[in-house]
């Protein structure tokens, strides 16, 4: 067995220990003190396995550490639970020091929490006060180095669940892994509720109801009833913030402007609305506002006459110089017709928007925007025209080659007949996708859904209704250039709400595979793209994982590699693995590994680095044969690990400038599966600074009378700096001395001895001692047989060393003190 701390064969039996315990504090000078020891034996002890362990270390200071230096506490949990469970580690910030704001760090899948009083905790970080921390876990997994996600149960077909219509659906996942959709009403008013979020597991309004819930322009939680500010256009195109892709970013219309609103699905409020173009105008005026779209970090739309509309996502503020141009004729541009009918799409890089006026006989256009010059673009100088004179439209949607390149724009018009007309770059007509090339009269479509098929094809899913639809989708392949393969054209779904569903839009969701989609019917429902069918019969997740995040001591040695990926709570007989997928893809978004499932729902992520890839996402596409693991309180979920140390939390502390700290510690708690346990408990001397030095006096004194019995300890004396002449008498005299030391500054003294260079008794009286603030000692001794006729003076110091000194401190000395011994000269002289 390896015998020191700081020997390297004891570090390396330190990693390998089953327990992986971490026992050392890092100084800043680079020296390992060992503040506990665990001695192995042979094997691990199984008893030892079934109790959770914390092991507390410190970091960032020397030893002794300096008054007012930070102190970095670190406590690792190693979980040695049998299953999942909720873990809780609590810290209590020790006596003379205080927490440092913002400092505390916890692992991934923790939650922190805060305390001023010791016992109530909460979730927002105080200003001041902290004197206790706290980590909290709901699915702590044995290890500790594991995160895991809710696998989202077959989402149910609603009929009523959305309680109005709408466009595309937003889709949030709250942090359980719960799968919500967002919907915002169309061309609703200002003051009405528009606002509706659905479970998508039970087909069910969300909590924190009651739904539909306003949208309004000052940011703040989302209010009730008819009190909203914000009204909805007609066709809602979204972005999502990359920055917090919970915010959605939408064109607003208030009674005095349009422009760009913010709804942040997590918080459940209105994040903020910034306007872009004043309301009115005549003879064209500015009523609605399409859009919006993406390019180059900011966000592109059309106002009602047609002007283009620019606002920079990252700064919240309009581009300089917009409203640019108009780019399409007006739609909605009067007060008695309010909405914009057309819709954009985003061509490498270039913005397209389409346009039209129905019941006016006028003929629909489509224009071109290049950002780079905030003008139209090249062979744009006027709209191309959409179909035959009073057609309308609802959408523009980007085409694309077989090799998947972008490389024009689409419109497909509602009139007698329908008729899809395509622009290239250029402004040169394009041949239209043969899946909505016959689309029958009087059908509405509107902007398609994008998404890359397992086979790695490019599909366009149109959501299409009236004429002799009441709801379905146009699937068209660009890979093949003709309809999806294996499915009819279009898709009906006769099974929700009877096929009423008027169709308006769909949102692909990666994890599960599964398109969601939304209508006039006011009816959410899912749809398998691969087969068409409804409900979507499949299950998906997506855990994040960085292992380094685990971490916060600033080691770099922790982690060891990626483990695996498994379905937990999911029977494999219900899953069919042939037909599922998993893709990993790391920081950078870059897909690293499509492994396959074992037949126990395993993955073998070994194979990834994860120095070349510190973060990775797993996401887990599945295809269920039955649903029967979801529901009855039963929630599978997909959890991914790594191998590693056992994760940490960590805060800091500031060490109190007051002389009366002499150390500060700190010891943490916990409590999962296996019960409760506490960690060792780390010390740190502190060392006196300059404004924390003892002052030492020493007085020393001599014995003026003449009976011994009152010269000793206790002895009533008198004591005096000179004896008169006669109390020591000629010959054979004894000296009795006393010394006096005191310590009058703030901090303790140790090591303390006497120095008296004429009477080492005196020094062996005294010793070696101690003293603390404001403390006195006295010590006794002689000098026997003074033969001599001369006075004598004996003089004393005191040498000692501040407590707490760090090593090869000097040591220091009072000032000296002396008193005479008098024979008969003294009174000769």
């Amino acid at each position: 067995m390896p015998g020191v701390p700081d020997d390297p064969e004891f570090r390396l039996w330190e990693r390998r220990t089953v327990m992986r315990r971490r026992l050392v504090m890092v100084l800043t000078t680079g020296a390992l003190v060992a503040f506990a020891v665990t001695v192995p034996g042979a094997a691990a002890d199984p008893a030892a396995a079934a109790v959770s362990t914390l092991t507390k270390s410190v970091r960032g200071v020397s030893s002794p550490a300096d008054h007012g230096a930070t102190a970095t506490w670190v406590v690792d949990y190693d979980n040695n639970a049998a299953a999942a469970g909720q873990a809780t580690i609590t810290d209590a910030v020790g006596a003379g020091q205080s927490y440092v704001t913002g400092s505390l760090d916890v692992p991934p899948g923790w939650s922190p929490s805060w305390s001023t009083d010791g016992s109530t905790f909460q979730a927002t970080e105080p200003a001041s006060g902290v004197v206790a921390v706290r980590a909290q876990n709901p699915d702590a997994r044995p290890g500790g180095t594991a995160l895991s996600g809710l696998l989202t149960p077959p989402v149910q077909a609603a009929t009523t669940a959305t309680g109005g219509d709408g466009f595309t659906p937003l889709l949030h996942r709250t942090p359980t892994g719960a799968l919500q959709a967002w919907n915002i009403y169309h061309h609703a008013a200002p003051n009405v509720a528009k606002v509706v979020c659905s479970d998508l597991a039970t087909g069910q309004l969300c909590a924190g109801g009651p739904w539909p819930k306003p949208l309004n322009t000052t940011p703040g939680p989302l209010g009730s009833g008819a009190t909203g500010d914000i009204g909805s256009g007609m066709a809602q195109q979204y972005f999502r913030d990359p920055a917090n892709t919970s915010q959605v970013l939408y064109a607003a219309v208030t009674p005095s402007s349009v422009g760009v609103g913010c709804l942040d699905l997590a918080a459940a409020a209105n994040c903020g609305y910034w306007p872009l173009m004043a309301a009115g105008g005549s003879p064209s005026g500015v009523y609605s506002l399409a859009g919006l779209v993406e390019v180059g970090g900011n966000l592109y739309g059309v106002a009602s006459t047609g002007a283009v509309t620019c606002w920079t996502v990252a700064t919240r503020a309009a581009c300089p110089g917009q409203p640019y141009a108009p780019i399409v004729p007006p739609s909605g541009d009067t007060p008695s017709s309010l909405y914009f009918y057309g819709a954009m799409t985003v061509v490498a890089g270039k913005v397209f928007a389409s346009s039209s006026r129905p019941n006016t006989g006028l003929q629909a256009a489509m224009g071109c925007f290049d950002p780079t010059t905030a003008a139209a673009c090249a062979g744009w100088a006027a709209p191309r025209p959409l179909g035959a004179a009073g057609n309308y439209t609802y959408n523009a949607y980007t085409a694309y080659s077989t090799t998947g390149a972008q490389v024009g724009a689409c419109s497909t018009m509602t009139g007698s007949p329908d008729v899809t007309t395509c622009y290239a770059l250029d402004g040169s007509a394009l041949p239209a996708p043969s899946s909505v090339a016959a689309l029958p009269a009087g059908v509405i479509a509107f902007n398609p859904e994008v998404i890359t098929d397992p086979d790695g094809h490019l599909r366009s899913y149109l959501a299409i209704w009236g004429g002799p639809y009441a709801g379905a989708a146009v699937c068209h392949d660009w890979t093949t250039a003709a309809a999806c393969a294996g499915l009819p054209n279009p898709i009906t779904h006769p099974g929700v709400n009877g096929g009423n569903t008027r169709d308006y839009g769909y949102a692909y969701d990666v994890p599960t595979g599964c398109m969601i989609g939304l209508g006039d019917a006011g009816v959410l429902f899912s749809m398998d793209p691969l087969t068409g069918s409804s409900p979507c019969v499949r299950s998906g997740g997506q855990v994040s994982l960085t292992p380094g995040a685990f971490y916060c001591d600033g080691d770099t040695d922790h982690v060891q590699g990626y483990g695996s990926a498994r379905l937990v709570g999911v029977t494999p007989g219900n899953v069919d693995f042939g037909a599922s997928r998993v893709t990993v893809v790391d920081q950078d978004g870059a897909t690293v590994a499509t492994p396959g499932f074992a037949p126990d729902g395993s993955v073998d992520l070994s194979g990834v680095s994860p120095t070349a890839h510190p973060t990775i996402a797993v996401t887990t596409t599945l295809v269920l044969t039955s649903g029967a693991d979801f529901g009855g309180g039963n929630q599978p979920r997909l959890v991914v690990d790594f191998t590693g140390d056992p994760p940490q939390v960590c805060f800091r502390t500031t060490i109190s400038a007051a002389c009366a700290v002499a150390d500060v510690a700190n010891t943490a708690t916990g409590t999962d599966a296996t019960g409760a346990f506490t960690s060792n408990t780390v010390t740190v001397p502190v060392a006196p600074g300059a404004a924390c030095q003892p002052v030492v006096t020493v007085d020393k004194e001599i014995c003026a009378s003449k009976t011994a019995s009152h010269c000793g300890p206790g002895g009533s004396g008198p004591w005096a700096k000179k004896a008169p002449v006669g109390t020591l008498g000629l010959l054979n005299a004894t000296a009795y001395w006393r010394i006096t030391v005191t310590n009058q500054g703030p901090v303790a003294v140790t090591d303390a001895r006497v120095v008296d260079y004429e009477e080492p008794a005196c020094e062996a009286a005294a010793g070696t001692f101690t003293l603390q603030p404001g403390e006195t000692k006295t010590f006794y001794c002689s000098t026997y047989a003074l033969l001599t006729l001369y006075p004598m003076t004996n003089q004393a110091k005191a040498k000692y060393t501040p407590r707490n000194s760090p090593a090869g401190t000097p040591p220091s000395y009072s000032a000296w003190s002396s008193a005479t011994a008098c024979s008969l000269l003294c009174l000769l002289g």
